[in-house]
């Protein structure tokens, strides 16, 4: 559904229709998703956000969106706040693409990866950060794309603690909070000693 005139979220909604080119709907799943990923940022001007380059969002956007629904950016930068931020999305990154389902398109797994590495840098709930309605929808994209990620969450973990805690845990290293944790209303919840996840 786009969504009634007095809903907050009719400017997204709409964004997401004029993507998919199918009001309320897509032709696939998996361009649905995109399209309500894209559109979160897209209606706030933050399509940086996402961590897509010019070149692969303009194959997301073949690949799932109507034609000439998505206008070329403006540049080719990807918003990353510093050299520390950028190595834990690049890490994040390729740690999910090295679990993507060998089901899905090599070239969404790519765009996903990024999209969720990038979203972890951001200060609230992954849900939120990714423009969803709930930690459903996390559910249900990460077991389309990367069920290893759903099998590993044993324990029940949010999903932006618990992708920061296999990407140390891959690497060897302590498990801690993922860059955008730290601004989370639940962070105290999350981490309660301040610093590192149990």
């Amino acid at each position: 559904m786009s969504g009634s005139p007095s809903d907050p979220d009719q400017p997204t909604a709409a964004c997401r229709d004029r993507l998919t080119g199918v009001p309320g709907g897509a032709r696939s799943a998996d361009a649905w998703l995109f399209a309500r990923l894209v559109a979160a940022r897209e209606v706030r001007g933050e399509r940086a956000l996402l961590g897509l380059s010019a070149s692969e969002m303009a194959g997301l956007a073949a690949r799932h969106f109507a034609a000439g629904a998505l206008a070329a950016p403006s540049h080719e930068s990807v918003a990353v706040l510093n050299e520390k931020h950028a190595a834990f999305a690049a890490a994040m990154r390729d740690f999910l693409i090295g679990l993507a389902a060998p089901e899905t398109d090599a070239d969404d797994a790519r765009c996903l990866a990024t999209i969720l590495a990038h979203a972890c840098l951001r200060p609230d709930h992954l849900w939120r950060d990714l423009g969803l309605s709930g930690r459903d929808d996390v559910t249900q994209m990460l077991t389309r794309f990367f069920p290893e990620v759903v099998a590993r969450n044993t324990g029940n973990l949010r999903w932006k603690k618990l992708l920061a805690r296999e990407l140390a845990l891959s690497r060897g290293e302590a498990s801690g909070p993922a860059p955008g944790c730290p601004g989370c209303e639940d962070f105290g919840f999350c981490f309660p000693d301040g610093k590192r996840a149990h």
